[in-house]
């Protein structure tokens, strides 16, 4: 009992390290990718954090499941780098005796992936590209950010501001290009506002600015000067929104009879499968062998880890065409890998009995 609690102390020790590090890895990248759409002008500033928290729920199954394989993975490595697997065999104990700190470790971090795979993250994934919608079915000047040259839909103005009042209903500095009756126009304003009439039509009114119009490279340019000036703003058509096969609830999936949406389903249920085979292809990847050394065991390991990733969508992609179905795919798929698991482990035992190897 002590070696158990020992063994599942360093596994969430060394699992709460590799999880931090991805999950910093993760929010940085993705963070990235949103600074860099409010940087273009397709998101508003304001909802980066929103789409960042939605993302990372999307990413937590496959983090959890990357974070048991590599803890149990490395907590095993280190035991066979520093010999103590050599005082543990000695003792008479053998590498079956690893099995029940490992599945202790491995089941409840395999339910918390299903209940995330299975529910948490496509609720995650539907917000998000509902809000993504929503942004996207704004009008231009909603749109607008401050210090960026904005184009409207039909591509025939750009606006620029230079600033924004925190409330939103304010900007100053407004520079607006844009194309009327063939002849192309550019209006600048100290302020300007967004008007809402009665009937619900949308106004942007610039106060104290200029209008030039003309054709560029001839010299009969008119100049308007205004102290109120107002144009209607195009409303966007309402789009009606069609959530993706990941965003779609779990039991939405499981009552269709479309090949995409059964072929969601086999990652959504193949991924805590894997999670738990991948616990148990850690005992004999964690092996070092003193001829290879620790780097050959990572790169096999991350090696078996890809291919059994590609399998899933491989099975995925049958499933999709109708060759085979659901749980075919799955139990097929993950009793092969138990087989060759399984097969794994018994070699390890033998070679250790024949060659008296500390593998």
């Amino acid at each position: 009992m002590i070696f158990v609690r020992s063994a599942l102390r360093e596994f969430a020790s060394g699992g709460t390290v590799v999880f931090i590090v991805l999950l910093t890895i993760t929010f940085t990248t993705q963070l990235i990718r949103f600074l860099g759409w409010a940087a273009g002008g397709k998101v508003p500033a304001d909802a980066v954090l929103t789409l960042l928290g939605f993302s990372a729920i999307g990413y937590l199954p496959l983090l959890l499941s990357i974070t048991m394989y590599l803890s149990i993975l490395l907590a095993m490595s280190r035991n066979y780098r520093d010999s103590e697997m050599v005082v543990w065999f000695s003792s008479g104990a053998g590498l079956p005796a690893w099995f029940k700190p490992v599945l202790l470790y491995a089941l409840p971090v395999c339910v918390i992936v299903g209940v995330l795979s299975l529910s948490l993250t496509p609720w995650a994934l539907r917000k998000s590209e509902e809000f993504r919608h929503q942004i996207e079915a704004r009008d231009d000047v909603a749109a607008i950010a401050p210090g960026i040259f904005r184009e409207s839909k039909q591509g025939d103005k750009v606006y620029f501001v230079e600033k924004l009042t925190s409330d939103l209903s304010q900007v100053s500095n407004v520079f607006m290009y844009s194309v009327q009756n063939q002849q192309q126009g550019v209006t600048v304003a100290q302020l300007g506002y967004v008007e809402t009439k009665e009937d619900g039509d949308r106004y942007l009114v610039m106060l104290n600015g200029r209008r030039y119009e003309g054709v560029p490279g001839q010299a009969d340019y008119r100049v308007i000067h205004f102290t109120r000036y107002a144009f209607r703003l195009e409303q966007s058509q309402a789009k009606e929104f069609f959530p993706s096969q990941k965003s779609t609830a779990t039991f939405t999936l499981m009552q269709s009879e479309t090949g995409r949406d059964k072929a969601e389903l086999v990652w959504r249920f193949g991924l805590p499968l894997s999670t738990l085979a991948l616990a148990f292809f850690a005992i004999p990847l964690s092996a070092v062998n003193p001829r290879t050394g620790r780097p050959f065991n990572l790169i096999l390991a991350a090696l078996l880890y890809f291919v059994y990733n590609n399998l899933i969508n491989v099975a995925q992609s049958w499933v999709g065409q109708g060759r085979i179905g659901v749980v075919t795919a799955l139990v097929g798929l993950n009793l092969c890998m138990a087989g060759i698991c399984a097969f794994w482990i018994s070699r390890r035992l033998t070679l250790r009995r024949l060659t008296r190897w500390t593998a």
